[in-house]
């Protein structure tokens, strides 16, 4: 399997209102890329956010990351800033 880690920064009161596009907008895209498993978004009240896609093989993993900052760009610019990602094989999980 593969995954793709990022990390995002944003402003605290612009929470809900991301948290709403990803679960509303952004989800069922990645559910709709072949070789989906998993996908999961978590944010704190600091202005900061995480998310972990998973799929079954690197082209889907590929497909996500441009998927995604296709969507960001379009949907979340100037309120979601992509501090990093990673992308690779999965090498444990539980």
């Amino acid at each position: 399997m593969f995954a793709v880690a990022r990390r995002y920064q944003f402003d605290p009161s612009k929470k809900a209102e991301i948290d709403k596009k990803v679960k509303e907008g952004f989800v069922p895209l990645m559910k709709g890329i072949p070789g989906f498993v998993a996908y999961y978004w978590l944010t704190n009240d600091e202005g900061r956010g995480s998310s972990m896609s998973v799929f079954q093989d690197k082209a889907g993993a590929e497909k996500s990351v441009k998927i995604s900052a296709d969507w960001v760009a379009k949907n979340l610019a100037g309120i979601l800033h992509t501090l990093d990602m990673t992308m690779g094989t999965m090498t444990a999980h539980a």
